[in-house]
Parts: structure tokens; sequence; C-alpha cells
């Protein structure tokens, strides 16, 4: 028999990279000095040369930036968007193929679902948006907590961003997530449930009975995708002034090693202004159905709940960006990275290997071991 500790995440593996050992990472308080610091320096470097000779390299250097930006917004949504199209088309035509479903198989469901649970839109916009947005949270998050708190399966920590991290996760900071967690759901989140449903009422809404046709429903997400972008990013780059971040945004970067269920690990405030509203702007602005608007939701949430869980999955959107954010504290503020290329907020990131590490990972081989990092040099 081996001896060794009784936990599963000490067992230790064999590496021939530097790499894969922990990384450091400055504490919370070192960040609000960090803060002060690039903001003070940023603003010393602004006013330190205003001639017209200073001023044309920022000027020739924003056009092929935004051209930059206005490429990758295209690629990703158009990847994304194409990606959604044969999951649905693949999934319709199974369906059809194998189990006898109607032609209309999409609207036949809906129909019986409303007739199970009536059309009520106050129910359906508040109570079902609320059952069902912390239904797909808690079913996703919790696979990775179960990876957290168990290190199993052990192949798993093979793909962690940040080896030697929350292996195994803290119980009491666990505890502490998950409590908060609930409260910004039920708390904070049926109230504006609420509020969103008397703004779509505001707005007028749909037949409830009438699902909208696919392509436009594609359409209303790539609206939404950009929208968001733009919310979450400037709201982002908000919490994080130094005048706010001690309050309010300080709490959710207490884990600069993220967990999946720490995407929503906040104050109440950002999860009204930061995490909830942004992603309602494009639902609301185009008056959407509520059925493309659980669509859009849930994927929003699992994106974040990629975005912070700490690992690079195969096959999975990188989560490298954001993960790179938690642990520098002043580099990738958006969701695509688009308005990080636009305003350079990116430009560490882009210096280092998890920049080359950010891609959909199309191999079993890790993202840390496909792309090392360099050795460090012997003195």
């Amino acid at each position: 028999m081996e001896s060794g500790s009784n936990s599963p995440c000490q067992e230790s593996e064999p590496s021939s990279d530097d790499s894969l050992q922990p990384m450091t990472v400055p504490a919370s308080d070192d960040m609000e000095r960090t803060l002060k610091d690039g903001n003070s320096s940023s603003s010393s470097s602004s006013t330190r040369d205003t001639s017209p000779r200073s001023t044309m390299p920022a000027l020739e250097s924003q056009n092929p930036r935004l051209l930059s930006s206005l490429y990758s917004f295209l690629v990703i949504v158009s990847f994304f968007l194409v990606g959604f199209a044969a999951f649905r088309n693949s999934v319709t035509w199974h369906l059809q193929r194998f189990w006898g479903a109607s032609g209309d198989f999409w609207q036949s469901q809906w129909d019986r679902f409303i007739d199970f649970t009536g059309d009520d839109p106050a129910r359906l916009w508040v109570l079902s948006t609320t059952i069902f947005t912390m239904a797909v949270y808690w079913a996703f998050g919790g696979i990775y907590t179960l990876f957290d708190v168990t290190c199993r399966p052990a192949i798993i920590r093979r793909y962690k961003m940040q080896p030697g991290t929350n292996e195994p996760v803290d119980r009491r900071r666990l505890a502490k997530v998950i409590a908060t967690v609930l409260m910004n759901q039920t708390v904070v989140g049926v109230p504006m449930a609420y509020c969103m449903y008397q703004a779509m009422r505001f707005r007028g809404l749909n037949d409830l009975r009438e699902l909208p046709t696919f392509h436009w429903v594609l359409a209303e997400l790539s609206f939404c995708i950009f929208i968001e972008e733009i919310g979450f990013y400037y709201a982002h780059r908000l919490l994080h002034s130094r005048r706010i971040y001690r309050y309010i945004h300080k709490q959710h970067h207490e884990w600069t090693a993220p967990i999946a269920i720490t995407a929503i690990y906040c104050h109440p405030v950002e999860h009204v202004f930061s995490n909830l509203v942004p992603p309602f702007l494009g639902i609301f602005m185009l008056g959407s159905h509520v059925a493309v608007a659980w669509l859009w939701f849930t994927l929003v949430i699992l994106s974040t709940l990629n975005a912070h869980s700490g690992y690079h999955l195969p096959f999975f959107p990188s989560p490298e960006a954001h993960d790179f954010h938690h642990l520098k504290f002043n580099q990738c503020f958006g969701v695509l990275g688009v308005l990080d290329r636009l305003h350079g907020t990116d430009a560490l990131f882009r210096t280092t290997k998890a920049y080359a590490r950010h891609i959909m990972m199309l191999s079993f081989i890790p993202a840390r071991e496909a792309f090392p990092e360099p050795a460090k040099k012997a003195f």
C-alpha cells in the first residue's frame, strides 16, 4: 500500500516542466495598490508629452487596432452561430429520423410546456426564469465543484490553468461562496426578474405560444452577444475604478484562482449592474420571446461558469483570458476580448504564454503541455 495524504489532490504527479508548479498570485490589497499605481502612472504618462508628434503614432495605430477588433468580433460570433446552428439542426434531424418527431418539433414541445405551465407571462418571466437559470447554474456549476472538492477524476488536474490552487478547494471558502450565490440568485435575482418583466411589458410582449423562426433566433443571439460585450466591458471597467473597487468589486477578486461557482460570488450591486443588466439589454431592446431569453441566459451562464472554472478543458471555449484577469487584476475586462483589443487592456496578456493557450483545444493534450511556460534560467 502507498503511504501519503488522505486527499487524492495531494498525490504527486511526474512533471518535467516547471510550468506545472503553482503560480504565485498577488493578494487583494496588493491589487488595490496596483490599481492606484496604474491609474496614477497612466494619468502622468498621458500628460507627459502632448505634442503632435507624440499623438501621431497613437492615431495611426488606432485604425488597425479597430479593424482587428471588428475582425475578432465577427470571427467569434460567426463561429458560435455556425456551431449553434449545426448543433440545433443535428438534434432536430436525429429526433425526426429516429424518434419519429414531428417536422415542427420545437414548436410542438413548447406548446406542451405552455399547456402544462399556463400562459401567464408574469409567471414565465419571473418564477420560471428564476427556477430555470438557477437549475442551469447549479447543474453545471455542481459538476465543476465536484472536480474541485474531490479532485476526481485525477486526469482533470492536468487541465488546471493555475496548477496547485484549490486542490482541494477550501470548504469554508466554498460554503461562503454558495451562501452568497444563493442570496444573489434569490434576494437580488427575484426582484430583478420582476423588474425585467415590467420592462418587457412596457416594451411589448410577444405571443407566448408562437416561437420565432430559428434564423431570427440566431440574429437575436448575435445582437445580444454584441450588446453584452459592450455592457459588461464598461461596467467591469467601472467596477475597477479606484473609488469603487474596494467597496464593491473587491469581494469577487478574493479569488485570484477562481472556481466555477464564483461566477456570481459578488456584491449585490455588482450582480445587478454587471451580471444581470448587460445580458438583459439585448433581450429588452429586441423585445425577445421568453424562450429566446431562456436560451440566451443559458449560454451566458455556461460561458461565465467556464470562464471562472479554473480548467481549460478540451473542446470548450478558452477561459484563459478571464482567469488571467483574476490573476493579474488589470487585464482582460471583456467577454470576447474585442473591446480589450480596442482599448489595449490585453497588452500584458498578449505577451504571455497564456495568450498562446487562449484557443479552443481540439485534442486531449492539456494547453499547458502544448504551450509550456519557458524554462526558468539557472543562475
